[in-house]
């Protein structure tokens, strides 16, 4: 056997080695097991309030999505540990928003990553002015990347009354961004006559948002992609009050994410 004929078998078992053992890696860094566990049920049902509301059928589906997110996206921790319950709620905020899309899945992410706190805009989390919960990507560096502030993604789950949530926030910027475009407009689910009347609707919101007679957020008034997270974020939240205080909001967001929580 002469030296090319050698170094090209050696290169064929070195590649069969990396192709068996890349079959082999979860990349979400877990190994999610196709049973789904009673612990993690008994963790979703004292935090997730969406889970909760569901019925029997939907909470296996909603653990289906779970399960396959979690064997899909690789979840890393940045100075900090990465638990099973961290995971969960990086899943919950993925599935909540595309829930009733059974088909659809955010195919630009790759990987989200777990700061031990709030960072600034040079992803610093040590020092400056940190006071950026969470962060996904449109472009860039970014483009295949959710952050968040660990802390802040528990609280977005630990308060059920405070109408918001950092995981669901950002991941409503993904969905929006389905269309090729974060916006504000997820004309891909929106139908083609009810945009101009949606940007109405943000501008008067957002109007009364800025003069302090409305109980959304501020920040959703920044411009129309911050505006469709923020009221996702009160729409997932409280459906009941959100209908109650912004009916026409509450039909547009039902429509989008085809369902009546309320």
């Amino acid at each position: 056997m002469n030296t090319f004929t050698l170094l090209f078998a050696l290169f064929l078992v070195s590649m069969l080695a990396w192709v068996i053992y890349r079959s082999k890696v979860k990349k979400s860094g877990l190994e999610v097991p196709e049973v789904f566990p009673e612990t993690w049920r008994k963790f979703l049902l004292d935090k997730v309030q969406f889970y909760q509301e569901l019925n029997e059928t939907d909470r296996l589906l909603f653990e289906s999505d779970v399960q396959k997110f979690l064997k899909r996206i690789k979840i890393t921790g940045i100075k900090t540990t990465v638990s099973d319950e961290d995971r969960l709620l990086v899943a919950s905020s993925a599935v909540i928003p595309i829930f009733r899309f059974p088909e659809w899945e955010y195919k630009t992410l790759v990987e989200v990553l777990l700061y031990p706190d709030l960072f600034t805009e040079e992803f610093n989390f040590s020092e400056g002015e940190r006071n950026i919960a969470g962060m996904a990507g449109s472009g860039g560096m970014m483009s295949n990347l959710v952050i968040f502030s660990k802390p802040a993604l528990w609280q977005g789950f630990e308060n059920k009354t405070d109408k918001h949530n950092v995981g669901i926030h950002e991941f409503v910027h993904l969905f929006d961004k389905q269309d090729g475009e974060v916006d504000g407009i997820p004309s891909i689910f929106m139908k083609h006559q009810f945009v101009l009347p949606w940007m109405q609707l943000i501008k008067t919101n957002s109007e009364e948002m800025l003069a302090g007679k409305s109980d959304i957020y501020v920040y959703g008034a920044t411009n129309p992609q911050e505006f469709l997270a923020v009221t996702s974020e009160y729409f997932f939240e409280q459906p009941a009050l959100f209908k109650e205080k912004h009916p026409e909001l509450y039909k547009v967001l039902s429509d989008v994410f085809n369902t009546d929580l309320a």
